[in-house]
């Protein structure tokens, strides 16, 4: 075999005793193996996906998707050196998951038969609330996760959504989604998982457990910044301090590292001015030098080709190329606009070090082969091929899917009218009330693409809440009414509304969001809100009703928090049920009914009065309330707040450890709950720390631990936190994170704003320098406890 001496390229045909084919080798001498046997243009192949069936006039599902997809790509001429990624073969069109799993099969026998090493391409997909596909089924929006605060839940349903995805070929998915809300009009705040980053990061490493556990590689996004961009638009300048960042957004992500994510996304912003897809120090020096991280850096669609037209710092394809490699991303995504012919180019010229082209294509290959995408038994036919059959929507998944909604249920106040008595004549109002896609966040595939395609079926069965309050075992008498759409509606609409609300018992009011993309909705990727009033005339339906007379229950299927402050006292209840996914009109009808206690908990704050003035819990002293400003920042219903239709009752709760933390310790914290009740009552014990005088300013309190408590009628337990000192720790004013040795205060209680201990501790001993390495997570476990009496 001659081999190129000057590029260390294989010129002739690659034996099959080739190391790199062997998988008893180790996985790294198989990969160099195969990278010394390249040709540039082999190389560079590796390093981008594909979107076949990408739309340049219709069905935008990604920013500035028209304007990006350019003419039709010659397949033949696009696979012919290999191919490193297909983009989205389920997740583009509604396509019958068994044809589309055959065709995904002939597109890899295809890209093998092509390349002269007969790589397979590794297959993307979205799975945010369940697998992006045709029929798959729709979980839960991720703030739901949060709200349940039961990540081993939430850990079974990304185990779920893998095995789905590994039946027909998929392995990497790109969720899931770890910016921490921060501001409330952005539209993308429904794909996370709240406003705090210990819940963030708790809930969001459950999730990637899951999925990596059916072998299907996740996706941290997005890296990082995203969520607090100015004014809370999409794909904005972000302005956070380098404090913010390490203390608030960083952390999730280094927590789901720690659970085996083995891809991180890019974000699209800029911080400080540096876009995040050219920011070495953020995709190399802390992410792969700081953090150790070893898996693949994927573009967020775009993203590199945006650094000349989005952002400016790019004169060509060429040179946005040449910074996004070096910064350390290692595959464009979603199809090739500068990793092909233009990086090619400017590696033959001299302009980038083929270098940084191999040190890309390792980690891609790496993955790859740990994929088993490198063996010679390796079979383009997935199991869904191989049986002839799949289902995407089991009754495993469903019933999943709505456990995970009756958890995430919050019950934000109530009179007593909750739960409705059997048999009550029931208005149900709203233009909420009687669509599936009340049920739906924007990344769910009947939202995200199905709505391009009119004239295809749902493909998945999702009650809207009136068909689940007609069907309900209790009988009632129900009566709907829209009142007005999401946006828009008439006078007479309303009025119709407030006429049927009279001639009830019990109006239920379902208001909220339709969730779409980049305009085509009130929340989602491109949605967002100059204030947090409702909707279009929602709140002024809400009035009419509200002025009947008839008690009015309000049920919120949102993808934010909106200000409802000029209606709370006189509502009869609030429910907040988020987009609650395919089971999510049951699950709430179940609750509303009284057959299911609420049990979920807020994931982010209400605003009060003043909406255009969003806050999050988390907030220095100067961020509260102040006799300077007239602007009150109070929620009117607080992080972490949720009520039941029984209450626990606490019996105890001490610092088990002593007054004194060691600043190289743990300290220990007990709680006692009983249930006097005749029902099953949940509590979510929830420990803050409150840093009593610090180097730096810092927020009065912040989610240490939480621990989820599901009491049977008449039973005890006691809730055991283990706390290590490491989880005091924050940025110091050097930028280092420190534990400093004082005086803390840890606050036990049932919300951030319902404590019901102060624990005054002394951490003890020496000033501590921490980093990765250090503790992120509390241990908890809850033990039987004594009966009431």
């Amino acid at each position: 075999m001659r081999t190129d001496l000057d590029t260390g390229s294989d010129t002739g045909s690659d034996p099959e005793s080739a190391p790199w084919r062997d998988p008893g080798l180790p996985a790294q001498d198989r990969v160099a193996d195969l990278v010394r046997r390249m040709t540039l243009e082999e190389k560079v192949a590796q390093l981008y996906g594909v979107w076949v069936g990408i739309d340049a006039t219709a069905g935008e599902v990604a920013p500035h998707q028209h304007e990006m997809a350019g003419a039709p790509v010659d397949w033949d001429d696009l696979v012919r050196n290999g191919l490193g990624q297909l983009t989205r073969p389920f997740g583009t069109a509604p396509v019958d998951p068994l044809v589309g799993a055959k065709g995904l099969a002939e597109s890899q026998r295809q890209i093998v038969a092509a390349g002269r090493f007969g790589i397979p391409a590794l297959v993307h997909e979205e799975c945010l609330t369940g697998l992006a596909a045709w029929t798959a089924t729709a979980f839960p929006s991720p703030l739901c996760w949060a709200a349940s605060f039961d990540p081993d839940l939430v850990a079974r349903m990304g185990a779920l959504i893998g095995q789905s995805m590994r039946r027909l070929g998929v392995h990497q998915g790109l969720a899931p989604v770890l910016d921490v809300a921060r501001d409330l009009r952005w539209g993308r705040v429904e794909e996370t998982m709240g406003e705090d980053p210990h819940l963030v990061g708790t809930i969001g490493s459950a999730y990637v457990r899951g999925l990596e556990s059916s072998g299907v590689v996740a996706t941290l996004k997005h890296f990082v910044g995203y969520s607090a961009s100015r004014a809370g638009r999409n794909l904005a300048p972000v302005s956070a301090g380098p404090r913010e960042i390490a203390g608030v957004l960083l952390p999730p992500f280094e927590m789901a590292l720690r659970a085996g994510a083995r891809s991180v996304m890019n974000s699209y912003t800029d911080l400080d001015g540096v876009p995040s897809a050219a920011d070495p120090a953020l995709l190399t020096s802390l992410l792969r030098e700081t953090y150790g991280f070893t898996g693949t850096v994927v573009a967020d669609y775009f993203s590199i080709a945006f650094l000349q037209t989005l952002h400016g710092v790019a004169g060509s394809p060429a040179e946005a190329a040449a910074r996004a490699l070096e910064a350390g991303i290692d595959v464009e995504l979603p199809t090739v606009n500068c990793y092909g012919g233009p990086l090619v180019d400017a590696v033959r010229s001299g302009a980038v070090d083929e270098g940084l082209v191999d040190r890309a294509l390792r980690r891609v290959l790496l993955q790859k082969c740990e994929l088993g995408l490198l063996d010679p038994d390796w079979s383009p036919d997935s199991p869904a091929v191989v049986d002839g059959e799949v289902t995407l929507d089991s009754a495993e998944s469903r019933a999943v899917a709505g456990e995970l909604a009756r958890r995430s249920v919050v019950l934000l106040a109530n009179d007593g009218t909750l739960p409705l008595r059997p048999g009550l004549r029931l208005a149900v109002v709203g233009p909420r009330a009687d669509t599936a896609q009340a049920m739906l966040g924007c990344y769910s595939f009947p939202m995200h693409v199905g709505v391009h395609h009119p004239d295809v079926p749902v493909g998945v069965d999702i009650p809207t809440l009136a068909d689940a309050l007609r069907a309900d075992p209790a009988a009632y008498d129900v009566v709907v009414a829209e009142g007005c759409p999401v946006l828009g509606g008439d006078d007479e609409g309303i009025a119709a509304a407030a006429r049927a609300a009279a001639d009830a018992d019990v109006c239920v009011a379902v208001l909220g969001d339709q969730a779409g993309l980049f305009g085509n909705g009130t929340s989602g990727e491109g949605c967002d809100a100059v204030d947090l009033r409702l909707p279009g005339r929602q709140e002024e339906l809400l009035e009419a009703l509200l002025a009947t007379g008839t008690p009015v229950v309000l049920v919120l299927l949102v993808g934010r928090p909106y200000e409802l402050s000029r209606q709370v006292d006189r509502l009869a209840a609030v429910v907040c049920g988020f987009f609650p996914g395919e089971e999510g009109g049951p699950a709430v009808a179940d609750v509303l009914s009284g057959r299911v206690a609420p049990s979920g908990r807020l994931p982010v704050s209400f605003p009060r009065a003043g909406s255009s003035q969003p806050a999050t819990y988390l907030a220095a002293p100067l961020g509260r309330r102040t006799d300077v400003s007239t602007v009150d920042p109070t929620p009117l219903f607080p992080f972490g707040h949720g009520l039941g239709y029984g209450s626990a009752t606490w019996a105890g709760v001490r610092a088990a450890g002593g007054p004194e933390w060691d600043t190289e310790g743990t300290t220990e914290v007990e709680v006692e709950l009983r249930n006097d009740t005749d029902g099953e009552v949940t509590e979510v014990v929830q420990v803050y720390l409150h840093d009593v005088a610090a180097e730096v300013v810092r927020p009065v309190q912040s989610l240490l631990a939480a621990r989820r408590v599901d009491l049977a009628p008449h039973s005890g337990a006691t809730v055991r936190f283990t706390l290590h000192a490491d989880l005091t720790s924050f940025p110091g004013r050097d930028g280092a994170r420190v534990v400093e040795p004082g005086d803390v205060e840890l606050r036990v209680g049932a919300s951030s704003a319902d404590v019901r201990e102060v624990l005054p501790l002394t951490l003890t001993g020496s000033r501590r320098t921490v980093g990765f390495e250090r503790v992120l997570h509390p241990g908890s476990v809850v033990e039987p406890g004594p009966a009431p009496a």
